[in-house]
């Protein structure tokens, strides 16, 4: 069994009252405000003592009282649930926090500079994406990853219950691979790519007919944000529908501990769907946070 701590929000024990990511091998330069412990009542106050004695065991009762709050509230702390709903075990223990840097204050999204309709911030990977127009950064997704999408949705060939986007794109890290070649995860990753956008959605609905075949279009190594990168782009063949086309994009972050990032591609074939050589300018517009070229509407002149 590993003892390794998971990744997660945890106290930063240089900046009182700041969380610090952890990623599961280092700390980040992710922080965020710490999350509001409810005030604790002060003890009613005792009865005037009649003697010496009662008043001496008074005092030692509420001391007492207040340890035993401090400890309760102390494990609050250490027991709070993170972000994603899952409560970690124990805090990263043996290593000391890094020294404080300036992050900005995350957006409901969970990125800053979120009000700029033309930028999507994954703060957690340090890196920015153009929306191109037509595009949207949705407030709310299935699946919570940052992601950009085209903006009308319509009925899922073969499933009347679900609905699908001509266009989408997401970026997340890639956790617990044990992989650390980009073009080794970019391989494997595509095949899920592939299935989570043109076989079953994540709720387990299958659209499109399913995948029939598959044709690769491109396997290469890609510079991405300075970063040396590789991408694998295939052709999908589905049972109903024109099918599509799906890439897997994978580099270091330019944070942390370099963890890999995965960018995935979606793009409906056929009428409605997006140029394929958008998928090239999407990629070249990505960009580290903090980097002039990401700010002021960096997407603006992005067609579909």
């Amino acid at each position: 069994m590993s003892n390794a701590t998971p990744p997660g929000w945890y106290p930063d024990a240089a900046i009182p009252g700041t969380d610090r990511w952890w990623d599961g091998t280092a700390w980040t330069a992710h922080t965020r405000p710490a999350a509001t412990i409810p005030r604790v009542p002060e003890p009613a106050s005792a009865a005037p003592a009649t003697t010496a004695r009662s008043g001496t065991r008074t005092v030692a009762v509420a001391v007492a009282g207040l340890i035993v709050v401090g400890a309760a509230v102390t494990g609050a702390v250490l027991l709070g649930r993170d972000d994603d709903g899952t409560r970690p075990e124990s805090g990263p223990s043996g290593s000391a926090a890094p020294p404080a840097t300036a992050t900005a204050t995350p957006s409901p999204d969970g990125s800053p500079g979120g009000d700029d309709p033309k930028v999507l911030v994954d703060q957690l990977n340090g890196i920015t994406l153009p929306v191109p127009d037509g595009w949207e950064k949705p407030g709310r997704t299935v699946e919570p990853v940052p992601t950009i999408r085209t903006v009308e949705p319509y009925e899922c060939p073969g499933s009347s219950s679900s609905f699908c986007y001509h266009g989408t794109v997401t970026s997340r890290t890639a956790n617990a691979t044990g992989t650390t070649s980009a073009e080794q995860l970019a391989r494997q990753d595509i095949t899920a790519a592939a299935d989570r956008a043109y076989e079953k959605n994540i709720v387990g609905n299958r659209i499109h007919g399913g995948i029939t075949s598959h044709d690769q279009l491109d396997s290469a190594p890609v510079s991405v944000a300075g970063r040396a990168g590789y991408q694998v782009r295939w052709r999908v063949n589905t049972g109903k529908g024109p099918g599509g086309y799906v890439q897997s994009l994978v580099f270091p972050s330019t944070v942390g501990s370099e963890s890999l990032i995965i960018v995935r591609y979606a793009f409906d074939a056929g009428p409605g769907g997006p140029p394929l050589s958008l998928m090239d300018t999407l990629t070249k517009g990505i960009r580290p946070i903090g980097d002039s070229a990401a700010s002021g509407g960096a997407g603006s002149s992005l067609a579909p």
